[in-house]
């Protein structure tokens, strides 16, 4: 796709311009006056701001403690300052902002690098070096997106700047030419894609920084036609990894950085081409890519969710909108703009990234009037992809995923179902804690919210209950990861009434005594009048060797077990009829983490079901 056209286009690349620098005051006046006064309010608290300081000790922690956050909350705090401060000065052009925009741009300019320590090596999955090397830079996440920064930085400031001193364009160039554009032509490093390495949101993430910071800056047009075709290469290796279908494996969360860097992709490449790229937006795939958040939302902030990403995924931005806008799609449109609304940060102040920013004051009034429909329904869908099963009802959201353990970001969960019953969490799958170094290191599988015992799956061979907790060294035998550990005899089925999903998930094992494990989930809907007849059926038949087997239910709202009535009843409004359990104990899951914490206000529960025969059923209603 991208390769084809790079490689054909012989016309003029023009700079990447994508909104008006701070001397066009009729665009910069044009915006409503709440958006001009809203971007100078939010950066009143930043005058005079005293810059975080970044020491060696604390690039030193990450190898020293495994902790991520120390170091990079602070980078991260002198990108998103910097960020308002450029916005408030071009939204006044009254230089109030001016000596604190230069102290930043000098901090980080000043910095010894801009890679993550977590990120700093040289060849993917090898250990990170504790310091970096400052004559050889490693182009990560948020090297480019420094790079991309400071690139629109100096392109908005550039003439205010100028008045200053020259010197100042001529730091950020140097810059941007040791830290992003000399390593993106001269290294290789994994993300860019080699035709045979699993590629995932680095890739677009990356390409879109490293292609705004080229094209934002002067360059000759043979350096840009190579970077252009080398950009090009990567968005191709990128959409190889996706289905026809669209779907993003690593889940809503990271569609974020994968799709909407996809689409900014296209937009830089557009932009500087005069639409060469425009044809693109009319394939089936991008534009499946571009609905996939809508078809994976199950109300207000929620999410269907696996592997890493959390169900609270975050609000739509401008960018949603954009890319709905660009395929054509207004159910897109009509679903980012809404969520848009909901949120209380329109501008969305704590982004790092100024262009994602620039987007969303420029086209902010636009949303806000884009009139809405009524009525939208949300589709049934199976995602062949990766194996995810979604079913929607009067009262419940149904999602299964079958698939493989071996998803970018992935856990140990094939078979795994999650269930929202009007709109809120019922049965649900817990996401990730914060990373650290252990996160993305050969003891992944240590961390208890990545493994299958802490999913809605069974466990073989289980010890007590009591014994079953997080970090426990023998809690029985689980799911493993690798492209093995599959579903098998997927098979779906969608009607009117009914939407079901059935799936063999003993190959997820790695013991043979586990000879099958048949899960079948139902969703018999029921009409708008009956919603209260709706349910869920979740049914299992094992047949193996490996005793006891012991089913986890991972429930929001707290639990309690009618023995009389076999009957789970969770928090006010949730009832689970199990037939088939042996015995039943409940079990309260600390949420400490701040990561989790931003989806799960309280604390989670798991419930242990211990199979009494070959089969087990859940009757959710």
């Amino acid at each position: 796709m991208f390769q084809e056209i790079a490689d054909s286009f012989h016309g003029t690349l023009h700079d990447f311009t994508p909104a008006a620098p701070i001397t066009d005051r009729c665009a910069w006046d044009a915006l409503a006056p709440d958006i001009r006064e809203e971007l100078i309010a939010d950066a009143e608290p930043y005058l005079h701001f005293v810059w975080p300081v970044l020491t060696a000790t604390d690039y030193l922690d990450f190898t020293r403690t495994g902790n991520r956050s120390r170091y990079q909350d602070k980078l991260f705090a002198r990108r998103t300052v910097l960020n308002t401060l450029v916005l408030a000065e071009c939204a006044q052009q009254k230089g109030r902002f001016l000596d604190d925009i230069l102290n930043g741009v000098y901090a980080i300019c000043e910095e010894s690098a801009w890679q993550l320590p977590a990120h700093n090596s040289y060849i993917r999955d090898t250990p990170q070096l504790p310091l970096p090397d400052v004559t050889r830079p490693v182009l990560d996440l948020f090297a480019a997106e420094t790079g991309a920064i400071l690139a629109m930085t100096d392109y908005l400031l550039r003439d205010a700047f100028q008045a200053v001193s020259p010197f100042i364009t001529v730091m950020i160039r140097h810059a941007l030419e040791t830290r992003v554009f000399t390593p993106y032509q001269t290294e290789h490093f994994w993300w860019m894609g080699d035709g045979k390495s699993h590629m995932n949101n680095w890739t677009v993430w990356c390409t879109q920084n490293t292609l705004i910071a080229a094209f934002a800056c002067p360059m000759s047009r043979e350096r840009r036609q190579e970077i252009l075709k080398k950009a090009a290469v990567s968005l191709d290796y990128f959409l190889d990894e996706y289905g026809e279908d669209g779907c993003c494996d690593e889940g809503a969360q990271y569609y974020r950085h994968a799709g909407l860097c996809l689409f900014n992709c296209l937009e830089v490449l557009n932009g500087v081409t005069d639409g060469a790229f425009a044809s693109l937006y009319r394939e089936t795939k991008i534009r499946n890519i571009a609905e996939y958040i809508r078809n994976v939302h199950i109300e207000d902030e929620y999410y269907v969710n696996f592997a890493d990403c959390s169900p609270v995924a975050g609000r739509c931005d401008a960018r949603e909108f954009l890319f709905g806008k660009r395929v054509e799609s207004p159910t897109l449109m009509d679903f980012a703009a809404r969520d848009y609304r909901r949120r209380t940060d329109r501008l969305i102040p704590e982004e790092h990234n100024l262009f994602y920013r620039l987007q969303s004051v420029f086209h902010a009034q636009e949303i806000l009037e884009y009139p809405l429909q009524e009525n939208l329904p949300q589709k049934d869908f199976y995602f062949p992809s990766s194996g995810l099963f979604l079913a929607r009802g009067q009262r419940f959201c149904l999602a299964v995923k079958a698939g493989d353990n071996d998803d970018s970001h992935n856990h140990n969960d094939t078979g795994s179902f999650t269930i929202y019953q009007d709109g809120k969490p019922l049965f649900v799958d817990i996401g990730v804690e914060s990373y650290t170094r252990k996160t993305f290191s050969p003891q992944r599988y240590e961390i208890w919210t990545m493994q299958s015992q802490y999913h809605n799956l069974p466990t073989f061979q289980c010890p007590p209950p009591e014994l079953m907790k997080p970090g426990s060294p023998d809690a029985g035998i689980m799911q493993m990861d690798g492209p093995e550990y599959r579903a098998t005899d997927v098979s779906c089925h969608f009607g009117e009434d009914t939407c079901s999903i059935s799936m063999d998930i003993a190959d997820a094992y790695p013991n043979p005594g586990i000879r099958s494990y048949v899960r079948r989930a139902v969703l018999k809907k029921a009409s708008p009048e009956m919603k209260e007849a709706e349910t869920i059926t979740i049914s299992d038949h094992y047949d193996g060797d490996l005793r006891p087997a012991v089913q986890s239910l991972i429930t929001y709202e707290k639990p309690e077990w009618d023995e009389a009535a076999k009957i789970l009843r969770i928090g006010e409004n949730g009832s689970c009829r199990i037939s088939g359990a042996g015995s039943v104990s409940i079990q309260e899951l600390p949420i400490t983490d701040e990561r989790l914490k931003t989806a799960w206000k309280h604390n989670l529960y798991r419930t242990l079901v211990t199979l009494d025969g070959p089969d087990l059923t859940l009757v959710i209603h």
